[in-house]
């Protein structure tokens, strides 16, 4: 097994959990989310095809997306986000409503709406609780928290929180936060030892691994990736230059000292010289 392999590639997380013949792997991590309690919700679910032609796998804003129909009736959309591309709250809400609002066929009445689900696994911060993993936003009275249905689930698991804990796994969702993490196979073995289905994401890993067109699609993916992180990390970086710039430039024509400047604003010396030129 190779261990720098990215569990977090979509392209690989949708080869392991969104083949018809890993279904046992793809319910084992939903029913980890869905039911905290242990039991589970779902016996089975009908996947949706959602295919990337080969030509666009590098192209960044390609979905890789996992969409299911479970056993309860339930519609359920998994995304794998490596970067924070920002409002993913509404983009979450509104990738929700289209699902929900797309299972009426005409003829059909609102109580045939389902409940509908998405988890966002996440490689990065989003939510403020910096120890809460694992977050659930539904329907809820603002005063009471009486919740008006079931018919809204938006899950955020977010890896790097789970990773910073340290802690060693206590429930069926911890082991799958550490297998996404990508954990050492040291780590691994004991885990795989008592959840047959991470066992078989393992070997479903290996299977994968020694096909070189899905090694190759997955190394393109990966590069695109790391490309836009890279983009998206230096327009930050851009961004809060330019931001600084402006207002040292303010407190330079304000006659502040420049050592106060510096300490503000975090630019060079050169940098806030330059401004007098």
């Amino acid at each position: 097994m190779d261990w720098n392999l990215n569990r977090i590639n979509d392209y690989l997380f949708k080869w392991v959990f969104g083949r018809e013949e890993n279904k046992e792997i793809l319910l084992s991590f939903l029913n980890s989310v869905l039911s905290p309690d242990g039991r589970d919700e779902l016996a089975d679910i009908t996947l949706a095809e959602r295919e990337l032609d080969p030509e666009h796998i590098t192209d960044k804003l390609s979905r890789l997306d996992i969409l299911g129909k479970g056993s309860d009736g339930s519609i359920i959309n998994i995304e794998v986000q490596i970067a924070n591309q920002f409002d993913i709250d509404k983009r979450t809400l509104y990738y929700w409503a289209r699902l929900y609002q797309g299972q009426l066929q005409k003829g059909q009445k609102y109580k045939d709406l389902s409940r509908t689900v998405t988890v966002n696994v996440l490689n990065f911060n989003f939510l403020p609780n910096m120890d809460k993993y694992h977050s659930m936003f539904s329907l809820y009275e603002a005063q009471t928290g009486y919740r008006l249905n079931r018919d809204m689930e938006l899950h955020f698991l977010e890896l790097s929180k789970w990773k910073a804990l340290s802690i060693p796994p206590r429930t069926r969702l911890d082991k799958w936060l550490m297998y996404l993490s990508n954990a050492s196979p040291q780590e691994m073995e004991e885990i795989a030892m008592s959840e047959p289905a991470i066992r078989k994401a393992l070997t479903a890993e290996e299977i994968f691994l020694k096909q070189d067109k899905e090694r190759y699609l997955y190394e393109m993916r990966e590069k695109a990736l790391l490309d836009h992180i890279s983009a998206v990390s230096g327009a930050e970086e851009k961004g809060k230059t330019e931001k600084a710039i402006e207002i040292a430039r303010k407190m330079f024509n304000r006659g502040m000292s420049i050592e106060d400047i510096m300490d503000i604003t975090g630019l060079s010396v050169e940098d806030i010289r330059k401004m007098g030129q």
